[in-house]
Parts: structure tokens; sequence; C-alpha cells
């Protein structure tokens, strides 16, 4: 059963969250809106924790080798032959940017400046569909401000389960490239 709370509940709720379907017309473009969509949210958000979701491990290492060298990106992978202490590690990463992101959220918010000494890198998990945090597992969600779908997945309920297991409640935005989809002004909606 899912709480009020959780991602997948509040996905329906217009003000809670955001979908974006961004097109490219070919698929070798994919990566290269990746790294794009990236810069405009790093420029636009700073330090916003994001979950990029990938189908297969083929395309986590292709999308990590690309990511990594990007000088605005803390990036963590999660993968299946992670051993347990190294994945407990990237998901408390995760979540200690999220908490660093609220902090920075509530300064802004009560007028007072923001702290020199914070480093505005996105913190970007890169996960694998059958890698994600469990709660059966007694894992938290990731708790990220911005899920990117580098592919959508193919059923329903993969779909509800990458929302569930890696947004945190509240505002988030959903962005999917795809090459199947009509296009989108999303850089203009971030």
């Amino acid at each position: 059963m899912t709480s009020p709370s959780s991602p997948a509940m509040t996905l329906s709720h217009p003000s809670s969250g955001r979908h974006f379907y961004l097109a490219v017309d070919r698929l070798q473009f994919k990566m290269r809106t990746l790294l794009e969509l990236l810069g405009v949210v790093s420029d636009r958000h700073g330090s916003v924790p994001i979950a990029i979701c990938v189908s297969s491990r083929d395309e986590l290492d292709a999308v990590c080798a690309a990511v990594a060298n990007l000088p605005f990106v803390s990036l963590s992978p999660l993968y299946s032959d992670q051993d347990e202490a190294e994945r407990a590690s990237v998901l408390e990463k995760s979540r200690r940017a999220a908490i660093q992101r609220n902090q920075i959220e509530d300064t802004s918010i009560d007028g007072s400046p923001k702290p020199e000494s914070v480093v505005l890198k996105l913190n970007i998990t890169v996960v694998t569909d059958a890698c994600l945090p469990s709660a059966a597992m007694g894992e938290a969600p990731l708790m990220s401000r911005v899920l990117i779908n580098y592919e959508l997945p193919t059923k329903k309920e993969a779909y509800l389960r990458r929302v569930s297991a890696c947004l945190a409640t509240g505002n988030f935005k959903i962005i999917s490239i795809d090459p199947l989809f009509g296009s989108a002004d999303v850089v203009a909606a971030l």
C-alpha cells in the first residue's frame, strides 16, 4: 500500500510535480541532449539532487562515462555487483545532498544569504531499474528533486517504481528523454 505522502500518490496532484517529455529526433543525440540538460539544470538550480534511471548496465556505464567529467557534477552509480557497504554509502550520499539542498532552500526563503562554503554541484545518482532502492530491504528513497528517465520503461509498474524509489515528495520534476514522443520545451519550463 502506498502512503499518502509518497511520490506515487502525489504524482497525480498537479502542483506536486511536473513531467516533461524531451524528444530527440535521432538516438545518437540522446547523450548530448542529456549533457546539455544537466548544464541547464546546474545553471538554473545549482545543487539539485538528480536521479538518472536507465534500463541496463551498459547504459549506466555509458551515462556515467559521459557525465563523470562534467565539472559541475558529483556522480554516484548504483549497480548490481556493488558491495553492500558501497551501496549504503551511495544511498547516504544522495540523502545528505537532498538534506543540504533543503537547508539551502530554507536559508533562501528566510532571506539569509547562502553560506559561501556551500559547493553547488549537481548530485547525480545513476541507477538501473534492478538496483533502485527498495523499501522491502529497509532502504529509503533517494529523495531526488529531478528524475531523468534516460529511456522510458516499457511497463507502468516499472515507471511507478522509479518514481517512488527516486523522488522526494513535494515539488519535483520528471524528464523523459526519448526519440518516440513529441517534443516539449523542457528547458524553458525548468
